[in-house]
């Protein structure tokens, strides 16, 4: 559907130009973003923007060291070499001009309430937070996030493999908000290339089920 094509606009770019973007850009991208749908409405995310190359290049730095800290701890050799190997992918953001840290804040679930009672048996109690809600939210405002910077002509990637190095990369760039974590993160720039293509789907009847 032709009024559908906005979403179809929208995939995973891994190289960008260094042409800057306009601040007024990176608003309007991260006001999209916070018009997503949140549990309770309580809008438990913050978007920390980095435009500062060589800041950039710098937390991409602290993801490599921290991968090599991470890989002496894995015993077996292939998930060694497929951990070690990952690293190149978890720093393409290095390439965009502007890195959107997402952070993710509290969010009590009914989980919370039932293992704090401490009554009802602990594995019982923690199947309840399985939906995750305060984690959905953050998925739900990236996702526009996404669909407004490809709408606007701009390239992204939804990245979660750097968060490994989360505690270090946010005492580098001095942020702290009580109780936030950094969740997510997506360069944002031009793409270097104008032709990229989404991987294929799988096929609508292997994920779909309609009950009448």
């Amino acid at each position: 559907m032709k009024e559908l094509e906005f979403i179809y606009k929208r995939v995973s770019v891994r190289k960008f130009k260094e042409d800057p973007i306009p601040v007024e850009h990176i608003r309007e991208i991260v006001k999209a973003a916070t018009y997503a749908p949140s549990g309770k409405n309580l809008q438990n995310w913050h978007f920390v923007v980095v435009k500062n190359k060589n800041k950039i290049a710098e937390i991409a730095s602290i993801v490599e060291q921290k991968n090599q800290k991470l890989t002496n701890y894995i015993k077996d050799a292939d998930k060694i070499k497929a951990f070690a190997g990952s690293v190149r992918y978890h720093t393409v953001f290095q390439t965009a001009p502007v890195l959107i840290l997402v952070y993710a804040g509290p969010y009590d679930t009914i989980a919370d309430t039932l293992l704090e009672a401490g009554i009802l048996p602990r594995e019982e109690a923690l199947s309840y937070a399985k939906p995750n809600p305060g984690i959905q939210n953050i998925a739900a405002a990236l996702e526009n996030l996404l669909l407004a910077a490809a709408s606007l002509g701009y390239g992204a990637c939804w990245m979660t493999g750097p968060s490994y190095a989360a505690a270090e990369i946010s005492q580098y760039i001095g942020f702290k908000k009580e109780g936030y974590y950094l969740a997510a993160m997506t360069p944002l720039g031009i793409p270097a290339s104008g032709e990229i293509a989404n991987p294929a789907r799988k096929p609508l009847e292997e994920v779909l089920t309609i009950i009448e």
